[in-house]
């Protein structure tokens, strides 16, 4: 049944690729362009750093400022504290990747990567503040947009760890010479840029097809498109939902990601024995918990952007 309907599916997507060439044209061209002049050189650099500086067992100097906040906060090894850290800095799915090849590594346990996973693939600090802090209203302050985003993701870790034992004192293995190849890392690293360019290019499509659609408000297709794919959401909703609405909403699709970001994430850990489901669930619920962040925030520490 599943395997008819995914055909069905192809063949109807390819009828309305034949059907409108230059929607799919256009789409394809600014997926092509966003992942080639900002995705590319943001994060590939980033990959073959992060990786040289695992290979190398260097990790310890990066988190050593912050691995005890970590630790006492979301009771994380340095090893998951060290991928915490690049998911929130180098934005996603830096953090699954990070994730996916430090359990191939046995450098955590499993436990810790299915608590990590829930907590670790976030749009970056500099995505979120410099992109989507443009596209915010006049009267919603940056502060209290990241701190929707960011400040949900203690709760979400206390929600989190009811279901998982993550172990804070998990032994690292010693990088083996293959992990040290450069060439692999660059290889790797390629290869995870590439399957991240595809999907990025399918979903500018999808919402090419999506905003050409005559049926439903220009709000209504804007949160489509957030929850979709964020950069060109969060374009979407800053035009057509104004004032406090468009925080709390812009709040809620960066945390939950968009579905190409789950996309991208379910290709970088598909060899780490991670539940997809599981991910999109806790990005679910981290969307909830940053909207209800916004809400509380606004009542008490910026009572004027609050309703009514």
């Amino acid at each position: 049944m599943k395997k008819s309907l995914l055909s069905a599916g192809s063949v109807l997507a390819l009828l309305i690729l034949l059907l409108f060439p230059d929607l799919a044209l256009d789409g394809a061209r600014n997926g092509l362009r966003l992942w080639a002049w900002v995705v590319v050189p943001t994060l590939f650099p980033f990959m073959v750093c992060s990786s040289i500086l695992v290979a190398l067992d260097a990790v310890h100097i990066l988190i050593f400022p912050v691995k005890g906040l970590c630790r006492r906060l979301f009771k994380l090894s340095d090893n998951g504290t060290y991928i915490l850290v690049t998911g929130l800095l180098c934005g996603c799915p830096m953090g699954a990747a990070s994730l996916s090849q430090f359990l191939e590594d046995r450098r955590i346990s499993k436990a810790e990567g299915q608590y990590l996973l829930s907590i670790c693939n976030h749009p970056s600090p500099m995505f979120l503040a410099g992109f989507a802090g443009a596209c915010l209203p006049p009267q919603v302050p940056v502060w209290l947009f990241l701190c929707s985003v960011y400040g949900s993701i203690l709760p979400l870790s206390v929600l989190s760890r009811r279901f998982y034992t993550p172990k804070a004192k998990a032994s690292p293995l010693q990088p083996s010479k293959a992990a040290a190849s450069l060439d692999r890392i660059l290889l790797r690293s390629t290869e995870t840029i590439l399957k991240i360019g595809g999907y990025i290019t399918l979903f500018s499509i999808a919402v090419a097809f999506l905003m050409a659609m005559p049926a439903g408000s220009p709000q209504t297709k804007a949160m489509m498109l957030a929850f979709v794919e964020i950069t060109t959401g969060i374009q979407a909703v800053s035009q057509e939902i104004p004032g406090t609405a468009c925080g709390f909403f812009l709040s809620m699709a960066s945390a939950f990601g968009g579905l190409c970001a789950v996309f991208q994430t379910k290709s970088v850990i598909k060899n780490a024995g991670l539940s997809i489901r599981h991910y999109v669930i806790w990005k679910a619920i981290h969307s909830l918990l940053s909207g209800g962040v916004f809400i509380l925030l606004a009542y008490c520490l910026a009572p004027h952007l609050a309703p009514g």
